[in-house]
């Protein structure tokens, strides 16, 4: 199964946004089936099959999140995070500013979901292949 030293190895990769499709590659290779990061602090729970699961420090100092989520401006700072143009600090930081307080990835479904304090989905996507 996987460890946590693992998964940080192929995250030393990721530089943007648009590394993130050969990230996804690479853990689920390991045995990831899912995971959630929190943007309060930055960890983040992995799980595998046969119920294993991994869960990496805090990040950084908590911050907080917004209530009310703003969701066309998430979505507009997203796609410039994609597309390379912001590191990964600053999306972090522009979640927590519009609202998101946590996003979780599958495998299975090669989707990418986003939440808000109250557990709403704010926006599903797919992960490129």
């Amino acid at each position: 199964m996987f460890t946590i030293e693992q998964i940080e190895s192929a995250h030393r990769k990721v530089k943007s946004g648009a590394d993130f499709p050969a990230y996804i590659k690479e853990i689920k290779s390991l045995g990831v089936t899912h995971y959630q990061s929190y943007v309060t602090d930055g960890h983040t729970d992995y799980y595998g099959v046969g119920d294993h699961a991994a869960t990496t420090p805090a990040k950084y100092e908590p911050i907080t999140i917004a209530e009310i989520p703003e969701i066309e401006k998430f979505k507009a700072e997203l796609l410039a995070h994609q597309q390379g143009k912001t590191n990964y600090l600053t999306f972090i930081k522009m979640c927590a500013e519009t609202g998101i307080e946590k996003w979780e990835i599958s495998m299975d479904k090669m989707t990418c979901t986003y939440y808000d304090k109250a557990k709403n989905k704010i926006l599903v996507e797919k992960i490129p292949e």
